[in-house]
């Protein structure tokens, strides 16, 4: 992974802290602006393998994201902001649901990566792992919105910058347990 990646990888990760530090000093406007920017930004780079990469859903919750940046921006609203990490759990639960009415699952297209002959026990197991995945958006995404809503600013970057990677962390860990054993089992 190049160092451009790397850096991209982590702006994602620490959004939630930048935003809260970022009130801390500046109006929501500007740190709307910005994250704004970066979504552009970020998108642009990758402009030609994004296009032919992306579906229409896609397209559209990008879309719908860059205008929630942007009416935060315009409206300078702290609360709009706040709700951006919402709006990615919504994001994931819809192109993570789709993908189960319309095969492959996301993570059946994840696994086939490195098993490009998946049998059909795998199929199976992938598509349970995404319905999985669905739930955690779900919760994720309400965990999010209270916290936007009713919660102060440093539990809202607690919960959205810290506590909602380790949920996301120990479900990629446990998966891959649980994988490594139903591997092992039916060989």
């Amino acid at each position: 992974m190049n160092a451009r990646k790397i850096f991209q990888a982590l702006l994602w990760l620490v959004y939630p802290l930048a935003i809260f530090f970022g009130l801390k000093f500046f109006e929501p406007w500007l740190v709307a602006s910005l994250l704004a920017a970066s979504l552009i930004l970020r998108r642009f780079n990758d402009a030609s393998r994004f296009l032919k990469s992306i579906s229409q859903h896609e397209v559209l919750i990008f879309a719908c994201m860059l205008g929630l940046a942007c009416t935060s921006a315009i409206t300078n609203s702290e609360i709009l902001l706040r709700l951006y990490p919402a709006g990615v759990s919504l994001g994931m639960l819809i192109i993570f649901g789709l993908s189960l009415k319309n095969p492959p699952s996301v993570v059946e297209r994840i696994a086939r990566l490195r098993e490009p002959e998946l049998p059909l026990s795998g199929v199976i197991y992938t598509r349970k792992v995404t319905q999985f995945w669905c739930g955690f958006f779900v919760l994720n995404g309400s965990i999010a919105v209270f916290t936007a809503l009713f919660a102060s600013k440093e539990t809202w970057a607690l919960y959205n910058g810290l506590i909602a990677y380790l949920f996301m962390g120990a479900i990629f860990a446990g998966e891959w347990l649980v994988r490594r054993f139903c591997i092992q089992r039916a060989a």
